[in-house]
């Protein structure tokens, strides 16, 4: 079972993974990817956290810029969701 406290920002982590669970038993299965990534999006802005959508990352490695990465979410400017 997923647990908040395994992560670096534990409150954030919680509202995400009962963001996702409510969609996901709301809309249930067979959708695509995008269609439970909306419902995700609508339902953290619904509880406050500042959501980004495609947010583009600019990756290093060794402190040069080895490319970009294009996240599906962002949130809190701290969480990352793929």
């Amino acid at each position: 079972m997923m647990n908040a406290d395994n992560y670096n920002y534990p409150d954030i982590a919680e509202k995400i993974i009962n963001a996702f669970f409510k969609g996901h038993n709301t809309l249930g299965y067979g959708f695509l990817e995008k269609v439970y990534e909306n419902a995700l999006l609508i339902d953290l802005v619904e509880m406050g956290l500042f959501v980004g959508k495609q947010k583009q990352i600019k990756v290093y490695y060794e402190g040069k810029e080895v490319g970009e990465y294009f996240a599906d979410l962002t949130v809190e400017k701290c969480v990352i969701v793929e």
